[in-house]
C-alpha cells in the first residue's frame, strides 16, 4: 500500500533527476580538476553516458546506488511497500546498464562506473579516475605508435 495518492506519487517520481545530479557534479569537478576536458550525456552514445572522453573512447557513468542496484551496498536496499513492483523494476534498470556497457565496449569504448557511495572517499575516487584517464592514454598512443 503506497502512502501517497497516485498524483502525490507522480509528483514526487517527477523531482528525481536522471542528470545533473550531485553525484555526477562532484564527480565532474574531479575529472576538471585534474585537467581532463570531457562532453555531457551523448545521446549518441548507447546510454547516453554522464561523462564522455571523445579522443580517449571512454566514457563515465556515475550511478546512484538505489536506482542502479548497487551490489552488497546499503544504498540500494528495497523499499518495504510495492516490493513486486519496484524489484522489477530497479531489476530492469539493472540489465539495461549492462545491455549499454556491452554495447560501448562492443563498439571499443572503455566503461567506467562511479557509485554513489564511493564518494565518500574523494581520495579513492580521484586515484580511481585518474588511473581510467590515463591507462586509456597510454592504450591509444600504443595503437598509434
Amino acid at each position: 500500500m503506497d502512502s501517497l495518492t497516485p498524483v502525490e506519487r507522480s509528483e514526487r517520481m517527477s523531482r528525481v533527476r536522471h542528470k545533473n545530479t550531485k553525484p555526477e557534479m562532484v564527480v565532474r569537478r574531479l575529472v576538471h580538476g585534474m585537467g581532463y576536458r570531457f562532453r555531457l550525456h551523448a545521446k549518441d552514445l548507447p546510454g547516453s553516458p554522464d561523462l564522455v572522453f571523445r579522443s580517449r573512447r571512454s566514457v563515465i557513468f556515475v550511478h546512484g546506488c538505489f536506482w542502479h542496484r548497487h551490489s552488497g551496498c546499503r544504498l540500494a536496499r528495497l523499499p518495504k511497500s510495492r516490493t513486486t513492483f519496484w524489484s522489477q523494476k530497479l531489476e530492469e534498470n539493472q540489465q539495461r546498464d549492462r545491455r549499454n556497457q556491452e554495447e560501448l565496449r562492443e563498439l571499443g569504448w572503455s566503461v567506467l562506473v562511479v557509485w554513489e557511495c564511493e564518494l565518500r572517499d574523494l581520495e579513492g575516487v580521484g586515484r580511481k579516475l585518474k588511473g581510467f584517464l590515463n591507462n586509456e592514454t597510454g592504450k591509444q598512443h600504443d595503437e598509434i605508435g
